[in-house]
């Protein structure tokens, strides 16, 4: 009889990311393959998209809405930066709350007709989404340098918080995978929730701009943390704080470990309700 340590607990939701790393990586190849397959500008469309987005913000706040009281500082072009920072992370949440509570039941032929390791499905969709998150990033880098001709030393600490950001995206998944597969109740309120989160998070304005009696409540979403801490490191040039980034990361953890172990727990049972 074997005992898990904590150590190997821990190291679980790796080990099984390790063991079919073939499979997701065969997996999100096909998918990002076919995101584009039959269009005649294939991959630019995914450079397109972000551009238009961007164009579309710096315009809008330039002439028709302007830029509010206390964004004056950064001038039109940083706004519409600090709003585009914004919608990459907001957007990559999105994509995944609105995704994973249908996967299961996308894929419920293949789990039902072989044993297919469901709990990769959550891999490739956060890994799929991080990519057309990078490329959203790379545009925003190249009009950042296009700006002020430099970019923040700050910025080369980013990897410090897409980490713990895409391993809570990926608990995330799994909790919702599982709940998905129990009743499509849960896709219709991510469709009705979300886009209400997103006033909650802090893409057209910032926390200074909260009352500060109301800023630990703004602190308890942990996707507007990550929008500031992206921002600080990206165009402000100044690192987070340390209590805001270790207690966001603390949670990002929790929820990784938590949507991991709710997964497998019901993982036998996915057969029967998909």
């Amino acid at each position: 009889m074997t005992f898990a340590t904590p150590l190997t607990t821990l190291a679980a939701p790796f080990a099984h990311a390790w063991r079919y790393q073939e499979l997701i990586r065969a997996v999100v190849r096909r998918e990002l393959a076919v995101r584009f397959r039959g269009s005649i500008l294939g991959w630019l469309w995914a450079v397109f998209g972000p551009l238009v987005m961007l164009s579309a913000y710096t315009i809008i706040f330039s002439n028709a809405v302007g830029v509010p009281n206390s964004a004056k500082g950064m001038g039109v072009g940083g706004y519409a930066l600090s709003i585009f920072a914004g919608l990459i992370i907001f957007n990559l949440f999105s994509e995944i709350a609105y995704r994973s509570p249908a996967m299961l039941h996308e894929q419920a032929s293949l789990i039902k007709k072989s044993i297919f390791p469901s709990e990769t499905l959550a891999w490739t969709a956060t890994i799929r989404g991080s990519v057309y998150a990078l490329i959203s990033l790379a545009v925003l880098v190249v009009f950042k340098l296009a700006a002020s001709f430099s970019l923040p030393a700050t910025a080369l600490l980013l990897p410090f918080v897409a980490a713990p950001f895409f391993l809570m995206l990926l608990g995330l998944s799994w909790f919702l995978m599982a709940l998905g597969s129990f009743t499509r109740d849960v896709a219709h309120l991510m469709i009705s929730i979300v886009p209400v989160f997103m006033f909650a998070t802090p893409i057209f304005y910032t926390i200074e701009d909260v009352p500060p009696h109301l800023r630990l409540y703004v602190h308890l979403n942990p996707i507007g943390n990550y929008v500031e801490m992206t921002r600080d490191l990206l165009l402000a040039g100044r690192a987070p704080d340390a209590m805001l980034y270790f207690g966001t990361v603390a949670g990002s953890l929790l929820v990784f470990y938590f949507g991991y172990r709710f997964f497998m727990q019901y993982k036998a049972v996915f057969v029967d309700v998909i």
